[in-house]
């Protein structure tokens, strides 16, 4: 593996199934530069970012536009958008999992 690879999971906590087609952006804080787009899947996942082979090391955000999806489901939220700045520092797997509900969230470092 020349570069981290990055993957994220998004779990819709109140229904108990997976949040599907939430955007999420990802950033590289270094010159705050938008490098992916992309959209969860049936599952809620993103497992690979059109056009970004890999993440060199450095600080990274992702950027979760809760509130747009929960506004097209008919509900309101708290946190219209949920940002998550992480560091890569190993050439790995980094897997960033989202729990969410319309009043908060939480993550952690996944496998």
């Amino acid at each position: 593996m020349a570069e981290a690879t990055l993957s994220t999971h998004v779990l819709h906590l109140h229904e108990g199934v997976p949040a599907t087609g939430l955007v999420v952006e990802l950033f590289a804080l270094e010159g705050a530069e938008r490098i992916a787009r992309g959209v969860t899947d049936a599952d809620g996942r993103i497992g690979a970012w059109q056009g970004v082979a890999g993440l060199a090391a450095g600080a990274y955000e992702l950027i979760f536009h809760t509130g747009d999806w929960f506004r097209a489901g008919g509900v309101e939220c708290f946190h219209p958008r949920v940002r998550i700045e992480f560091l890569v520092a190993e050439r790995r797997h980094y897997h960033v999992p989202l729990l969410l509900n319309r009043y908060g969230f939480t993550t952690y470092r996944g496998s």
